[in-house]
């Protein structure tokens, strides 16, 4: 009966696995319009409005975010300020990105553990990195698959899905719009 249950059990996990183990394949967008291109889209200031839902779906942080980017060199410098509407979380961060290959990226920031890895798919863009991520009063190492996806030249959806060991734990999805320059 003791050999039953397990069996039982390890066919259940089967079936839960791949669900944990899945991402989403980047060369399914590769032919995809409009191709999305990572300096010139952050390339000045952006306007970002975002949730972040814990696995059950509720809505924990809701928040818009400006960015700054500017292209230094081979570099692109984002310089992002958060407000919170909901929750709370970090109040800036900036991001280094180098273009290391042609379609492959690095990211480097002050809460990022180690260097982030992205990687350019026609009009979607991936980012994969750790991150000390503080909740209440203890922190948990993380890991982000964030997908960017081009909507037009202006505009652009992010859904980032936040990992502890390869299970899904929160979903970021942001909307973003490239904002004209104002001249004074």
């Amino acid at each position: 009966m003791k050999l039953l249950i397990y069996v039982a059990l390890f066919c259940g996990a089967l079936v839960f696995l791949p669900g944990c183990a899945g991402g989403i394949d980047g060369a399914l967008y590769r032919q995809q319009q409009p191709v999305f291109n990572l300096y010139d889209f952050f390339d000045g200031p952006v306007k970002a409005w975002g949730i972040v839902q814990n696995r059950s779906g509720e809505v924990v942080q809701r928040f818009t975010v400006d960015i700054e980017g500017k292209q230094k060199g081979s570099q692109l410098e984002l310089n992002e300020s958060f407000n919170y509407q909901l929750g709370d979380g970090p109040a800036s961060r900036i991001w280094t990105i180098s273009r290391v290959e042609d379609t492959i990226f690095r990211g480097d920031a002050g809460d990022i553990l180690g260097s982030a890895t992205g990687q350019s798919y026609g009009n979607a863009f991936n980012f994969q990195y750790k991150m000390d991520l503080p909740v209440d009063d203890t922190t948990y190492e993380v890991t982000f698959d964030d997908w960017f996806f081009a909507l037009g030249a202006d505009t652009m959806m992010n859904r980032s899905y936040i990992k502890k060991f390869g299970i899904v734990m929160a979903e970021v999805t942001i909307f973003m719009q490239k904002q004209q320059d104002t001249v004074l």
